[in-house]
């Protein structure tokens, strides 16, 4: 029984050893439970179904092809804080937010900030543009994850679905079905998230 408390004791103490030493080497995500908290607390209306993670998830590098038939991967945007939305031509939700995504990036779109769509699934570059037109948009990148790579690697079952991202390349929020992302509320919240990343 003491030999079992023993080990047990000393299993405890080398597991806080293991919490502060992954603090202490991965400084970026130092305190970023305390920060999404009151980001949360900051939600009112659509931004109520954004929820904010209690510990910032690495986002995967995995590539994707871009509006001009290269390569990107989402560390290209690395120093921005980016939103990003996984869409798809066939998808009625998207078709409606669409517009309000063009509106924030309009709004708040720069060296700081970007609104990054990733169309996932089949979709043909034609169609991809024709949906756009179609809607008024014009400002936001027809990227494509044709075989569903970043999709599956960020655990994206449904569509829209829109990840927040921060500088530092960590997922801190996800939204899953369509919002107004050009609310003020929404502005107010990507507008708090740019301030914490940029004093990291």
């Amino acid at each position: 029984m003491k030999r079992s408390a023993l080990v047990y004791t000393g299993l405890a103490a080398f597991a806080i050893a293991a919490v502060g030493f992954v603090a202490i080497r991965n400084p970026a995500t130092a305190g970023a439970g305390l920060e999404t908290a009151q980001f949360a607390q900051m939600r009112e209306g659509d931004m109520l179904k954004l929820n904010f993670h209690a510990t910032p998830k690495p986002v995967p590098d995995t590539p994707f092809i871009t509006g001009e038939g290269g390569e990107g991967r989402l560390s290209d945007y690395q120093g921005k804080v980016i939103l990003l939305n996984f869409w798809a031509t066939w998808c009625a939700p998207c078709r409606k937010e669409m517009p309000m995504l063009s509106q924030l990036q309009s709004d708040l779109g720069g060296d700081s900030f970007a609104v990054v769509t990733l169309a996932t699934g089949r979709n043909m570059v034609p169609a991809m543009q024709r949906f756009l037109d179609d809607i008024g948009v014009s400002n936001l990148p027809l990227h494509r994850d044709p075989k569903q790579l970043v999709a599956r690697e960020m655990a994206v079952f449904a569509l829209p679905t829109t990840i927040l991202i921060d500088m530092q390349g960590y997922e801190i929020a996800r939204l899953q079905g369509e919002a107004d992302w050009s609310s003020e509320n929404a502005r107010a919240i990507i507008k708090a998230v740019i301030g914490k990343s940029a004093a990291r």
